[in-house]
């Protein structure tokens, strides 16, 4: 899921490419989706971004023009996006479109190209003449002194009774903070992830005193310190507090650069290598409260769900290693197949028997009822075992009655 750095690299991304390009006509939307149609359309315009948390904030700025008309007409506007679970941005030809673009933008030369949202699974959303929406917290990255602040004065409210892995999840108090960073946070002050919010942060004090910590300004994108330096400005224990890495870890994915965030390649490597405790071999997991995937190392902690059980982990394989079967196996497979196939066989059988059962009675009876030495005779000819069993019937009754009238004419006599 794209966290806070994950949205301000998307940022970065879109004033990367849209930097001195023209767009122009209506922003399309797609028949799919349920967000909102974006009511914009100019002759010229250009495309800058920002970012705050879990939110990206897109502006459409008309360029001046001699027409007061047009001017009034159509003034800038901001776009608010939430990439949900898989949402991100893509600057392509427009022949390249990707298959899951919901909002496209369309540049003014040509051939033209095209900067569109997508999102394969659609529960990302955009708010047209949006703002930051008022109920998330200040930016873990950017707003930091706002950040500590906001979360030391309120530590009596009742989000941080519930189990610290869960209160990082909060953007009313971690705007930015998702599942991979309350892990990778938690593993590096070895800090159980259910144990009570509260008695973790009490003792923070709203300023940050460590001096030889120096904050990152907002927008550096330096790739020369990549993961060597990301691991050199790690934090260690003794001098550390869960605010000031909820800060730092953070940054440390934003100095990867576009490893990343890197929409042209998806090459997310280097992101795997920093990561020390998310999805990686021999860390254990389990369901939190609210079914999130609560990844760690150790005891899990005394809030921890009784019943939770530790969800199965999919294991990626490469196409390429298909050499790693045996023969066996794939001879095996062979079989199955061909199995399937007689069973397919059988039924089609069964199938047929069933339907010359189900033929009606009348047609059936005089093919039971013809004799083999009738087999030969002409149709008209053949009589039915019905009637001819009355027929035999009516023969012995009068006979029988022819019999018993002469013996009773003999005993008169």
């Amino acid at each position: 899921m794209p966290e806070g750095p994950e949205l301000h690299l998307a940022s970065l991304y879109i004033n990367k490419m849209c930097d001195g390009v023209v767009f122009a006509g209506p922003v399309r939307k797609s028949d799919v989706s349920k967000s909102p149609d974006v009511a914009f359309t100019c002759e010229a315009y250009r495309i800058s971004a920002a970012s705050r948390g879990k939110e990206v904030k897109v502006t459409l700025t008309p360029i001046k023009s001699d027409d007061t008309k047009a001017k009034e007409a159509q003034q800038p506007m901001d776009i608010v996006f939430r990439f949900g679970m898989s949402g991100f941005f893509r600057f392509t030809a427009e022949d390249d479109l990707p298959k899951h673009a919901h909002l496209c933008f369309y540049s003014k030369e040509k051939p033209g190209r095209v900067l569109s949202y997508v999102d394969a699974r659609r529960f990302g959303s955009w708010q047209p003449n949006g703002t930051w929406q008022p109920d998330r917290g200040p930016c873990i990255m950017f707003e930091y002194n706002s950040f500590r602040e906001n979360v030391v004065s309120h530590l009596s409210d009742r989000a941080f009774d519930r189990p610290i892995c869960e209160v990082l999840l909060n953007q009313k108090y971690f705007n930015g903070i998702g599942n991979y960073l309350r892990a990778e946070i938690l593993y590096r002050l070895n800090i159980p992830p259910f144990v009570p919010a509260r008695a973790v942060l009490e003792g923070l004090e709203s300023d940050d005193v460590c001096e030889d910590k120096k904050p990152v300004k907002k927008g550096i994108h330096n790739k020369e310190k990549s993961v060597k330096g990301s691991k050199k400005n790690r934090v260690e224990e003794e001098t550390a507090d869960l605010l000031r890495l909820c800060h730092t870890v953070p940054l440390e994915v934003v100095n990867l650069g576009g490893k990343g965030y890197d929409p042209e390649k998806m090459d997310y490597s280097d992101f795997q290598a920093w990561l020390q405790c998310y999805y990686v071999d021999g860390m254990k997991s389990i369901r939190d409260h609210n079914g999130r995937t609560m990844w760690f190392k150790g005891d899990a902690g005394p809030m921890a769900p009784k019943d939770s059980k530790s969800p199965k982990v999919k294991k990626r394989t490469n196409k390429d290693a298909d050499h790693d079967y045996t023969h066996k196996k794939k001879v095996s497979r062979k079989q199955n197949s061909e199995s399937t196939v007689k069973k397919e066989a059988v039924k089609k059988q069964t199938k047929a028997a069933k339907k010359e059962r189900n033929v009606p009675q009348e047609k059936a009876r005089p093919r039971r009822a013809m004799k083999s030495s009738d087999a030969n005779t002409p149709q008209h000819q053949q009589k039915s075992a019905a009637r001819r069993r009355t027929e035999n019937n009516a023969e012995l009754a009068a006979g029988f009655q022819r019999r018993s009238g002469r013996l009773t004419r003999q005993n008169v006599k």
